[in-house]
């Protein structure tokens, strides 16, 4: 059995649906059960709870062989996925594959040195563990998707700088393939799309897709964090968001990796794809 956290995500419902789709038993773990009607999916049972009540993923984790790990982005990540990994320890799980991201004990971003310290508690906590570490999500866009249906431009601090985004559904396949055979145990995956575009070029692609001019407005850093703040995103994420953006304009993001399709046997879908199943939310801005 295999319990998935943050399944109403865009990447945990994604792994739930590939993995009930493949007729393999799993529980959801999920905070409020209203929001799990997209996910109540044969062979899916829903565990109601919270990362920050133990005894909560203690119930759920009972039974459980494997985890998919992945909360969202919060000022007590930590703890909350280390009261996880705790928990699968003390209930006899025997795998954790957690999504993480690039970074380090000096990483740049708050989030990347949480990951990294989370990732180290992993490593040390006897568990076999996989660690998933995506570029960027194509997903992330959707963000934006309100205001390129409304004036036909998105604004973003990225400059000319490249980017090899990834669809949220390969790097659940990716999961899929982690939770559900062997070979996958102490290993990092670096995953990205198949190509970097800048996002003028992305803009381009939705252009295509939609049928509509779109196109992509560079903002100085100071302008996109107002627009952000705007938008109601915390304001912690924001610094880092903004930190992110100088480093991807410098090329950070740019590196190909080929474990999309080293792992699934499929080339990872490209951002035109993407594009074209996802024109109607560009379109209607939801």
């Amino acid at each position: 059995m295999i319990l998935v956290t943050g399944a109403t995500g865009k990447v945990g419902q994604e792994v739930v649906r590939q993995l009930s789709s493949a007729n393999v038993p799993l529980r959801a773990f999920v905070r409020d059960p209203l929001r799990a009607s997209h996910i109540r999916l044969p062979g899916v049972q829903i565990a109601v709870g919270d990362l920050s009540k133990p005894e909560t993923l203690d119930a759920a984790m009972d039974g459980i062989e494997r985890v998919f790990l992945l909360s969202p982005p919060d000022p007590d990540q930590v703890n909350l996925q280390s009261n996880a990994i705790d928990s699968a320890r003390r209930m006899g799980a025997r795998h954790v594959v957690k999504v993480s991201v690039a970074g380090g004990p000096d990483a740049g971003t708050q989030i990347g040195r949480w990951h990294w310290t989370t990732e180290t508690q992993l490593k040390e906590s006897g568990l076999e563990f996989t660690i998933l570490r995506p570029t960027s999500y194509m997903q992330q866009l959707f963000l934006f998707a309100p205001a390129i249906a409304a004036t036909g431009s998105f604004q973003l601090a990225m400059g000319a700088g490249a980017v090899a985004v990834v669809d949220t559904r390969d790097v659940a396949a990716v999961a899929v393939r982690a939770l559900t055979e062997p070979g996958h145990e102490h290993r990092i995956y670096d995953l990205t799309g198949p190509e970097a575009l800048t996002f003028e070029e992305m803009a381009l692609e939705l252009s295509h897709a939609t049928g509509k001019k779109i196109t992509y407005v560079h903002v100085p850093p100071e302008y996109a964090r107002k627009q952000l703040l705007q938008m109601g995103q915390p304001r912690w994420l924001v610094e880092d968001m903004i930190v992110l953006s100088a480093s991807f304009r410098e090329g950070y993001g740019a590196a190909v990796s080929t474990a999309v399709r080293d792992v699934t046997n499929r080339a990872p879908r490209s951002f035109s794809e993407f594009a074209r199943d996802y024109a109607a939310v560009f379109r209607e801005g939801r």
